[in-house]
């Protein structure tokens, strides 16, 4: 049994085409109605000065509104920490992980640096490696960075966040929720986890803080995530009594995957991107296969991919696409490239995986592979 409000396209388009049964929940419990989903344009609100810090002027006195009401509000930003980047006055350079292609995420209440990826730690520096310069920028922002802001705007209510950071404790996931239900904190800020599978009956506005974050990132089912994202974590406002609202900001207020995310036209959004699938024949259309290739030199890995890529194409033609490096391309000192396959619905993916290992075998054998690791994702996520 598969339940969902914001279903994947190929567990719908298998429903479409009779694969699946299909049971539609048009009305929320006691009728009550979606919330109503307002855009604020960044850009219009940057030029009009209308702006304090990340929030427009319509956000703060939306929730100034909801306070007096005794409302609860939940404020959505999909990144932890104070600042994404920590970046030198003086040179520009970020400061980064000695140890992944990333910048370090700088988090003020551990006065450290933090790699997302690894792991690695590195205290905060007075002084800029590079130049020697004891001046730094922050770019971009983190729950943290927006707990901040919010304390200076509304300090007589309580504000807490939700994230990664504060609920590693034990059982502290479980008394941030309890809290929250209770009412001890009227303001509560968080990243995905807050998006889903809670029943708050007091919360009457969400505010999403960055909706541009989701939809500029280079996979075929960045915008489908960024749809389910942004409609659970919508739902999350006016559950019980009254209609709930959303404010949801974004530098691209006509982008139709935020329009259908207003209009909560799941259908229209379905329709928009089973067509592009379609087009472009990614999945339910053909089946995905990513062989993934790590080794600590990349002229190694250069090597071994161009090798491997070349032995696929004898096999498999134009369904072969890479080698490339993804957009974090060193993780914890391995460099990564991967090489894609497509195969058609009709041909044998038993097949298509026999002949894989087949030369992976080959060039294991003839120690082409050069220790490099291997990893192969069938049907990627």
């Amino acid at each position: 049994l598969l339940g969902s409000a914001t279903p994947a396209i190929e567990s719908y388009y298998n429903a479409m085409q009779g694969k699946f049964g299909l049971v539609k929940l048009l009305k929320r419990y006691s009728n009550i109605k979606l919330p109503k989903v307002e855009s604020i344009d960044l850009k219009k609100g940057y030029l009009k000065k209308e702006m304090n810090g990340f929030f427009s002027k319509r956000l703060i006195n939306e929730i100034s509104s909801q306070l007096e009401k005794n409302k609860q509000i939940i404020l959505f930003q999909n990144k932890r920490g104070y600042s994404k980047v920590l970046i030198c006055d003086s040179c520009g350079i970020a400061v980064s992980c000695k140890y992944c292609s990333v910048s370090l995420t700088y988090h003020k209440a551990f006065n450290h640096l933090k790699c997302h990826y690894c792991g690695y730690i590195e205290p905060l520096e007075n002084d800029c490696k590079s130049c020697s310069s004891n001046s730094f920028t922050t770019k971009g922002f983190g729950t943290e960075h927006v707990v901040e802001s919010l304390k200076e705007l509304f300090p007589d209510h309580k504000i807490s966040r939700m994230d990664h950071d504060t609920t590693r404790r034990k059982n502290a996931y479980e008394e941030i929720i309890l809290d929250f239900q209770q009412s001890n904190i009227d303001i509560l800020v968080g990243t995905q986890m807050i998006a889903k599978g809670f029943d708050f009956d007091n919360v009457s506005l969400v505010g999403i803080i960055d909706a541009d974050s989701m939809l500029n990132y280079p996979d075929f089912r960045s915008h489908e995530r960024a749809y389910q994202l942004l409609s659970q974590v919508s739902g999350r406002a006016g559950r019980k009594d009254k209609q709930g609202k959303v404010i949801l900001q974004t530098y691209n207020p006509d982008h139709e995957i935020l329009d259908h995310v207003k209009k909560h036209s799941y259908d229209k959004y379905y329709d928009l991107q089973i067509s592009e699938r379609k087009t472009f024949n990614y999945p339910p259309f053909s089946k995905l296969l990513i062989v993934r290739f790590r080794h600590t030199n990349h002229n190694v890995l250069d090597k071994v991919t161009n090798r491997f890529s070349t032995f696929l194409r004898d096999s498999f033609n134009n369904r072969v696409f890479g080698p490339e490096y993804p957009v974090v391309s060193k993780i914890k000192n391995y460099f990564i490239k991967s090489i894609m396959l497509k195969i058609e619905l009709n041909k044998s993916y038993a097949e298509a995986k026999n002949i894989i290992s087949l030369l992976l075998s080959h060039m294991k054998k003839n120690k082409l592979l050069e220790a490099c690791v291997v990893q192969i994702d069938v049907d990627p996520n």
